[in-house]
């Protein structure tokens, strides 16, 4: 190999290897000129600092050694004194460096092998980065891809400008691939790694199924139709929710196409996977009725605090409703992001009869009444002794069988009630080490303290360090299960705006930000929580 090479062939090699790899001919060019400085060095020596220079228009290339001018030379390789750097320029001082030309050598074998190594290793790093260039903002995207090999159930895809992997666990179940075919897949990841950048595929994610829609559905493409969540069990069944901005378009419809084209085409692509299209509501009772579909429903009860919904089905919509190894409500479940109880209708009356046997028994226990007295309470809807205590005394009075000396006797032994137990909390507070303090926070009520102390929060300082998830619990999903963490407050009926206005409540007592900063709306929010604690 000679430095004098052919100019024209210099600049050939450059192109045609630009062409071949899709990079950029300014990066071949200086793999070239690393190569051929590389192989200098062997000639004049490893220390030696030694510059090649191509001129990416003429093909000329320039050998220079450069030395840095010092006061005292240590390494004659890269050093030079003032005298020696004044020779070749009389302005040189020192800290300069000296650019000194070399004529044009002829290299041995092992030095071209090593400046042939070296453009390979330098065109191969610039492959890997505008690979990563080029796919990093591709996350999302469908490709398709040919398969190129397949290593231990994984498949290595060649999508022209790189190669993917979709590995066995994002495969659909059973789906097997040989060389050569074809396979469309949806890029969740992409990652820079040391062998180069890792381009990651799925056909299990969620987001495939919705981009295969966007394909197939051109008014999801125009934005007409939007779809709001998609749950999976790849393979088998999905389910989408989608709604439409236009209210002459039906989603569901739309969707489906004549005769099930569009979805057919999706369910094709999906080796089998059953879809149901179901419409999007913003009222959660509503979007939950609709996930559970097929199945009826005739009665939903939100938790909100705990974001749990108890959905009560007839008897012989249970098997339908929870479906094979419960896969219809594991999916509405994914699809609304809530946790889903299914009772039948037999069920949820047995728990009626109980609870309300629960509440006369406590009744009867708590005011010294007779069961006819107690049970007539419960059906009224009175379910807590505070709810006796603090109710107009004529509402009381008109119940049928009450007279007013009935209903100020059941009242006053009401009252009487909620004042023993207020000792009691009281007491207990005091034992658990509670500040008296911690009463004078708007909203924080006795029983309150009580939980609050035996969750070792018993001071106003101690309450204002909270965090809101501290005081009302929060969720968790791991491995596809809801995880509930109980708070402080857990039973109280605190929500999320409650408990901040609790904190920023004690917070302006311990003096960490001033009443000024407090939000009218965080003050009456303290307010509301105390009267319906009280």
């Amino acid at each position: 190999m000679a430095v004098a090479a052919n100019k024209l062939e210099l600049l050939q090699i450059a192109d045609a290897v630009a062409r071949e790899k899709s990079i950029d001919r300014s990066i071949v060019i200086a793999a070239m000129e690393d190569a051929i400085a590389k192989a200098a060095r062997s000639r004049y020596g490893a220390e030696t600092d030694v510059h090649a220079e191509i001129n990416a228009k003429t093909g000329e290339l320039r050998l220079s050694r450069h030395m840095v001018v010092v006061e005292k030379v240590e390494n004659s390789a890269i050093e030079m004194t003032l005298e020696d750097a004044r020779r070749h320029n009389p302005a040189a001082q020192v800290g300069d460096t000296i650019a000194d030309t070399l004529p044009p050598l002829e290299y041995g074998r092992i030095a071209a092998q090593s400046a042939k190594q070296v453009i390979v290793q330098k065109v191969r790093e610039a492959e890997r980065d505008r690979q990563f260039s080029e796919y990093k903002d591709r996350i999302g995207e469908i490709v398709n891809g040919v398969v190129k090999r397949v290593e231990y159930g994984n498949a290595v895809l060649d999508l022209g400008k790189g190669e993917a992997v979709i590995r066995r666990d994002e495969l659909l179940p059973r789906e097997t691939f040989r060389n050569g075919d074809r396979v469309r897949a949806y890029i969740y990841d992409v990652r820079r790694e040391p062998r180069g950048p890792q381009i990651f595929l799925s056909r299990t994610h969620p987001q495939f199924m919705a981009k295969l829609f966007t394909q197939e559905v051109p008014e999801i493409y125009d934005g007409i139709i939007e779809i709001k969540a998609v749950a999976r069990d790849p393979g088998s069944r999905a389910k989408i929710a989608v709604i439409s901005r236009d209210s002459s378009v039906d989603p569901v419809g739309a969707c489906v196409g004549m005769r099930g084209s569009r979805v057919q085409a999706v369910v094709n692509e999906l080796a089998g996977e059953k879809i149901d299209i179901i419409p999007w509501s913003q009222d959660v009772a509503t979007f939950v009725v609709n996930a559970l579909a097929p199945a009826e429903v005739v009665k939903v009860v939100l938790d909100e605090v705990r974001e749990r919904i108890e959905v009560v089905v007839p008897d012989a919509q249970l098997s339908l409703a929870i479906g094979r190894r419960g896969q219809n409500v594991r999916l509405a479940s994914q699809l609304t992001d809530w946790d889903i109880d299914i009772l039948t209708e037999a069920e949820e009356s047995e728990r009626r009869q109980k609870e309300f046997a629960e509440r006369s028994k406590m009744f009867m226990e708590s005011l010294d009444v007779d069961e006819t007295v107690a049970q007539l309470l419960s059906s009224e809807g009175f379910a807590t002794v505070e709810d006796l205590a603090f109710v107009p005394l004529d509402e009381l009075a008109g119940i049928e069988g009450f007279d007013e000396d009935t209903a100020t006797e059941l009242q006053n032994r009401a009252k009487e009630f909620l004042d023993r137990i207020e000792n009691e909390l009281d007491d207990k507070r005091k034992a658990l080490g509670v500040k008296d303090e911690l009463a004078e926070v708007p909203g924080v009520t006795t029983k309150m303290m009580v939980a609050l102390g035996e969750n070792d929060v018993k001071s106003v300082e101690d309450l204002a360090g909270c965090a809101t998830d501290d005081l009302i619990g929060w969720t968790e999903r791991k491995d596809g299960e809801t995880q509930r963490h109980a708070g402080f407050l857990e039973g109280f009926e605190l929500d999320r705006d409650g408990a901040e206005a609790l904190i920023m409540q004690a917070r302006v007592k311990a003096g960490w930000i001033d009443e000024s900063a407090l939000a009218p709306a965080a003050a009456e929010e303290a307010e509301a929580v105390a009267e319906t604690q009280n």
